[in-house]
């Protein structure tokens, strides 16, 4: 079992990828298939925590800053990752899949990056001492906020998915030990079950509601959920 594990994917080519080439691998999967991963199972299933009082209790930072720390420490790698690649001897290859996919990775992480600075205010009463107003894009949920939540999750899923696509190209154009793919297939399995238990639990709620509560009379509870699956509870 240990040779085997051990033993590249394809018995009959070497598996000798070089240092710099073994880093930037390191650091991309790091970036997309661990970080990024548990930044949107948090982002989705703990908006509210399983012990907190809501609606009594609103506005659990905790996803939050879970979320922010690993996407923005995933976008950290995936720079590093690019750095590596670029600055590294060239690999005596032709263009494949991988490079191909991992530019477009690239660029969707960037519009992510550049669409978090750009989603505009907050609002909200907890912004209120502010200016003396609640009115906020997030809480008034204006045409540029919906804009961004649109674009912010469809380009989640979708960088999510092409960079998974993309880390099985660069283990076979490697030719990886067993031991990577059954590690990270196990690690996405076990991802994927989670994600399974959670939204068949409800655990998928809607951020409006998680931070403001369920008043029907708030901007952002008279809009529709955005993203499949979103739940959204009455004001009982």
């Amino acid at each position: 079992m240990i040779e085997w594990l051990l033993a590249p994917m394809d018995a009959v080519s070497a598996h000798d990828v070089s240092g710099p080439l073994s880093w930037h691998a390191r650091a991309m999967v790091l970036a997309w298939g661990i970080l990024v991963p548990i930044g949107i199972i948090t982002a989705r299933y703990f908006k509210i925590l399983p012990f907190q009082d809501w609606p009594r209790e609103l506005d659990s930072h905790g996803w939050w800053n879970t979320h922010r720390v690993c996407q923005y420490g995933a976008f950290g790698m995936m720079l590093i990752g690019f750095w590596i690649i670029l600055w590294s001897p060239p690999v005596q290859t032709k263009p494949g899949p991988h490079a191909f996919l991992g530019w477009t990775v690239l660029a969707l992480g960037l519009v992510q990056v550049a669409g978090g600075i750009l989603r505009g205010t907050n609002g909200g009463p907890t912004d209120a001492a502010r200016d003396g107003t609640t009115n906020g894009d997030h809480f008034d949920m204006t045409p540029r906020r919906l804009l961004f939540v649109y674009v912010h999750k469809t380009i989640c899923y979708l960088a999510l998915g092409l960079a998974i696509v993309t880390i099985l190209f660069g283990l076979w154009q490697a030719n990886a030990p067993n031991w990577m793919w059954l590690t990270l297939i196990l690690w996405w399995g076990a991802l994927a079950l989670a994600s399974i238990a959670l939204q068949w639990r409800g655990r998928a709620i809607d951020t409006y509601q998680a931070i403001w509560g369920p008043d029907p009379s708030l901007p952002g509870n008279r809009c529709k959920p955005i993203g499949f699956g979103i739940a959204r509870h009455t004001n009982d």
